[in-house]
């Protein structure tokens, strides 16, 4: 099965983007919009794991001891860059005990022989992804000026900033991810409690 760790919104947070959507979907129709009940902010992506390593996963996942801590949304941009947007997305503060938490699940899963990390942890939330391209922030062959985001670039830049509310993260949650026509769907597995300061 295919998996992954990562926070769920609270119910507060995800209404207001919710709200947000409805507003600004039809300014990129011919973006692939996300469902507002499956938006969550991903701690490590693992990929396909037979059942008894996902059990390994969660055992090690359940050893992990990190203090909760308070998550804001706000602000957006364009992945790679907003002179050639792919992707849009809503920016995460929670620094440095988001990336703290992401280095302390990816240190202890490379116990289980899941390659580490590479790139520098960068929190996000994607809303929309150009129809038919990929969703990673990194440069790829053929980015450049497209259609798709320009009217949402314009109104967004006249809506001033964005804030989406702050929430805390009492725990992360390992997840199993199914592809389907309508965009992938999340099964939480099992989750693990932060512990209170």
């Amino acid at each position: 099965m295919r998996i992954f760790v990562g926070i769920d919104l609270d119910s507060e947070v995800r209404f207001r983007i919710s709200r947000f959507l409805e507003g600004v979907e039809g300014f990129a129709p011919e973006a692939r919009w996300v469902r507002p009940e499956s938006l969550h902010i991903t701690l490590k992506f693992i990929g396909e794991k037979t059942p008894a390593q996902v059990e390994a996963v969660a055992e090690r996942l359940g050893k992990i001891k990190v203090s909760a801590f308070n998550i804001g949304c706000a602000g957006y941009g364009f992945f790679p860059t907003a002179n050639a947007p792919r992707v849009f997305w809503i920016g995460i503060e929670a620094r440095p005990q988001l990336a703290e938490l992401a280095g302390v699940v990816d240190k202890a899963l490379a116990e289980l022989d899941i390659p580490r990390e590479e790139r520098l942890y960068s929190p996000h939330l994607t809303l929309a992804r150009n129809s038919g391209r990929s969703g990673s922030p990194q440069w790829r062959k053929g980015d450049g000026p497209n259609a798709a985001f320009a009217v949402l670039e314009k109104r967004l830049v006249a809506m001033g900033p964005l804030d989406f509310g702050t929430m805390t993260a009492n725990e992360f949650i390992l997840y199993q991810s199914q592809p389907s026509p309508g965009g992938s769907k999340y099964t939480k597995l099992e989750r693990f409690r932060l512990h209170s300061t």
